[in-house]
């Protein structure tokens, strides 16, 4: 009787903590997009009248909602696995006893603390016209390229997005490396396992849960590239940098409420199916190992 006392007891201290963050996040994201889903069936968000998937029908239609959706594709398909790869690989590196470990260490936690303003202005002195590339490219006698103005520029918002979040991914591989018991290992070294058979049987297997995690944080911060592109090309970048979040801020500016609550109600969607397929496959891989 006691000790479902002090569990009841515990539940409502639990409860007071967090009901302020359940509260906020209740009055300024889940109370919003529940009425931006209906706005989203609606003609007019004053005294509009049901319309179905009309607003969905002319948003699907839109030429410049395809490019958006197409580029917001192709940015988080090719840079997500390029920081999974490379973050994976850093974190091996670090978790061995190599002798610029600690140099490597700083170099990866300082993107983290750096402000968002301070990195678009180091990205825009690397690749305006007249920038430090440009420079070093017409120094060895090559035509200097307007980065931000053509294909080029989904490439550098590539390499801004690995500068910007491989650190935070490679400080998740590190505590999942970590978390692999040695035992593991002397074994596998007693059987006569190979580096490749001890990353592939052993390493990739236990990380199979803190790989999941990565790669649904990697395509969330994908989809925040969105700052990092507003400040460095405006509201109209080049068509190759063109995503989803652009889409939805001019029809902001444009007050066409009905086509941004689709767009944003469509965005949610997929993010949410992505996260329940990763749920799900971290959720048989316990079940697997148990």
């Amino acid at each position: 009787m006691k000790i479902q006392q002090l569990l009841r007891k515990q539940h409502v201290i639990a409860i007071a903590f967090l009901a302020p963050s359940l509260l906020g996040f209740a009055l300024f994201y889940l109370f919003p997009f529940i009425q931006g889903v209906g706005y989203s069936f609606m003609d007019s968000t004053t005294d509009g009248s049901f319309v179905g998937l009309n607003n969905y029908e002319e948003l699907l239609a839109s030429d410049s909602f395809r490019k958006a959706s197409v580029n917001t594709m192709l940015f988080t398909g090719v840079s997500v696995p390029l920081i999974i790869g490379v973050s994976l690989l850093l974190a091996l590196l670090l978790n061995q006893n190599v002798f610029f470990r600690k140099w490597l260490r700083t170099a990866y936690v300082l993107p983290l603390v750096v402000p968002v303003a301070s990195i678009i202005m180091i990205w825009q002195v690397l690749f305006d016209w007249n920038g430090a590339v440009n420079s070093w490219i017409q120094g060895i006698g090559l035509e200097r390229i307007d980065w931000m103005k053509s294909e080029w520029a989904r490439g550098v918002l590539s390499v801004a997005y690995l500068w910007k979040n491989v650190g935070y991914n490679i400080i998740l591989f590190l505590a999942g490396l970590q978390s692999i018991p040695k035992d593991y290992y002397e074994t596998a070294d007693l059987e006569g396992a190979g580096p490749f058979r001890k990353l592939s049987t052993i390493t990739l297997v236990y990380l199979t849960p803190t790989m999941c995690f990565v790669v649904l944080m990697s395509i969330i911060n994908s989809f925040k590239i969105f700052r990092e592109t507003y400040l460095i090309a405006g509201d109209y970048p080049h068509d190759s940098i063109y995503m989803i979040q652009h889409y939805m801020n001019n029809m902001f500016f444009s007050l066409d409420v009905q086509k941004l609550t689709a767009a944003a109600t469509l965005m949610v969607g997929c993010i949410l199916i992505i996260v329940m397929g990763m749920l799900t496959l971290e959720r048989r891989f316990r079940q697997f190992m148990e």
